[in-house]
Order: C-alpha cells, then sequence, then structure tokens
C-alpha cells in the first residue's frame, strides 16, 4: 500500500490582532479578550482570558493563577463599570482553570464549570445544556468532550461567537492525550460543533485570533485529523507490529522532531480510536503501547507471519 499523503494544514480564517499577553482586545461589543503572560509551544501567544458582558460580566478562562493577569482582569471589568459575577471555565488544565478559584474570592463571584477534577471545583457543575442568563448575554455548554473528558465550550447568544477553548485552536490542531483524551470523542465533539445551526459568526479560541468561517474551519479540521489516522493505518500496516514511538516519525514526518514528544501522545489516541474501530489491536504497553494492524492480527492466528512483525 503506498504512503498515505501529508495531511492539509489548517485553514487561516483569522480575524482582527493577534493577541499579545496584557493587552485588552475589543473583539465585539461585550466581548474582550486578555492574554495572559504564559506563551510557549503549547500555549502559543498565551491562555486567551474572555470577558463577556459590561455590567455583569463573566470570564471565561482566567488561565494560570498569576496575580498580576487575574488583577488586569478586574480593572478591565471595572473600566467599563461592571462586575464579575461568575467565573467560567472550558476545561481543567493548568493553562486554563488553575486563576479561576482565585479571581472568584477577589470579585465575589461564582465558579462554573463541567465538574471537579484535577483540583478544581465548581461552585456550580455546568452540564450539557446548562445556560448562564444575564441582563445582556446568554451563554450556553455544550459538551465537547476529547481533548479533555470535561471541556466545554460556550455558546455567546450576541454576538454568536463560540468561545472553543482547546477544542479549536487557531491554525493548529490540539494534542489528545490518552487515557483522558479520546480521539473518537473528539471527532464527534467536532461534528457537533460543525452542525450547530444557524452557524456561529466566529470561534473565540483558548489560544490564536479570532476564527471566521467556523464550520469551514472545524470540517477542515475533521478532514486533517481522518487523513492522519489514514496514515498511522497505513505505516501500522506496513509495520505489522509497532509500539507507538516506533510510529512517529513515519506518521509525522512533516512534524519538527522536537515536536515528536507531544506528537506521539495524538498518535497513541490514535491507535486507540482504529483498536475500537477493529482495525488494530493493541499487543502490548511496556515500555510503551504497542499495536498491529487488525489485518496482521487475523494472518497471525491463521497461521501467516507477516514481515516485521
Amino acid at each position: 500500500m503506498p504512503e498515505t499523503g501529508i495531511p492539509a494544514p489548517v485553514p487561516d480564517t483569522g480575524l482582527g490582532p493577534v493577541p499579545v499577553p496584557g493587552r485588552l482586545d475589543v473583539l465585539a461589543a461585550g466581548l474582550r479578550r486578555l492574554t495572559a503572560p504564559n506563551p510557549g509551544v503549547m500555549t502559543g501567544p498565551g491562555t486567551n482570558t474572555y470577558l463577556v458582558g459590561t455590567r455583569e460580566v463573566a470570564v471565561v478562562d482566567p488561565g494560570p493563577d498569576d496575580p498580576r493577569h487575574l488583577e488586569a482582569v478586574l480593572r478591565a471589568a471595572v473600566a467599563e463599570g461592571g462586575t464579575v459575577r461568575w467565573v467560567l471555565v472550558t476545561h481543567a488544565h493548568l493553562d486554563h482553570a488553575p486563576g479561576a478559584a482565585r479571581l472568584a474570592e477577589l470579585a465575589g463571584a461564582e465558579v462554573v464549570g463541567f465538574g471537579a477534577r484535577a483540583g478544581f471545583v465548581p461552585d456550580v457543575e455546568a452540564p450539557d445544556g446548562f445556560a448562564l442568563e444575564s441582563s445582556s448575554f446568554s451563554l450556553t455548554a455544550l459538551h465537547t468532550p476529547g481533548h479533555a473528558s470535561d471541556h466545554l465550550c460556550w455558546l455567546l447568544d450576541r454576538p454568536r461567537v463560540l468561545l472553543s477553548g482547546d477544542h479549536v485552536m487557531d491554525r493548529v490542531t490540539v494534542v489528545i492525550s490518552p487515557p483522558d483524551g479520546d480521539m473518537s470523542q473528539y471527532l464527534g465533539s467536532l461534528r457537533r460543533v460543525a452542525d450547530l445551526h444557524p452557524e456561529p459568526e466566529a470561534l473565540a479560541p483558548g489560544h490564536g485570533r479570532l476564527l471566521g468561517a467556523p464550520r469551514r474551519v472545524v470540517e477542515a479540521v475533521i478532514a486533517h485529523r481522518l487523513a492522519r489516522e489514514r496514515r498511522v493505518l497505513d505505516a501500522l500496516e506496513r509495520a505489522g507490529r509497532a509500539t507507538v514511538d516506533e510510529l512517529v516519525p513515519a506518521v509525522y514526518a512533516d512534524v519538527d522532531p522536537s515536536l515528536f514528544p507531544v506528537a506521539r501522545r495524538s498518535l497513541w489516541a490514535h491507535l486507540r480510536k482504529l483498536a475500537a474501530d477493529g482495525l488494530a489491536e493493541e499487543v502490548g504497553t511496556s515500555p510503551a503501547p504497542a499495536y498491529r494492524a487488525a489485518r496482521a492480527a487475523r494472518a497471525s492466528s491463521a497461521g501467516d507471519v507477516p514481515a516485521g512483525a
């Protein structure tokens, strides 16, 4: 079988200014962005903290527990004559949620999230469909597991913008890290967002710029993931049997080798999905997860051990 081609990149539909840590950007009426000072390989320019509303303010993803950033968030709310009433998180990862408790304490606000985990404890749990209503806006929780099992996107009604956390980001695909990260769930959650009607006007991701053409972006992410999956299966069938680490160079030949330790997590998530789909079989976990293609497994059980097994 010939090697499957490199997945197409996610399109660039960025709108407005590039996030800069510490700078407040007005994205639309009642929607502002203040980027935390935590830039890096995994966070891009930094974690985007969103302020929704002007009088009654909901802060989405306060980011790390950084006193300077949290004080800047409070100043931004007060400057518009507002009060922080709610602190929402998209998920409990360390670059999104640790600042929630301190900010809520400073502002006398409620913490809202999917549920307690990894040191994050919400005052109010927000299941799928949970609605937060104020006099000027409404935010609805969409449970979008995949990147994390507790991941929520928050759909703002006016303007109709989806605050997508780490579900969809600016020009890059997110890491799916098992066992909490799940590729099957992630693809299902992406399809749910692609099918939103009416289509949101924009995506407001946890890292990077505001994104236009949300459906086009999400469909491109789905296509990218499925193309990567085909590449994983192709490499596994050629190897017969291989560990996650052995497959990384072939599957991610288009990625800088310095990122291989990160890429291996998503590769493992792809292999787990292929196993769940009956296209691969897990055959070992030490020193690294190992798999063989279902075709190789069938040949082995019939007494015909393929080359490379």
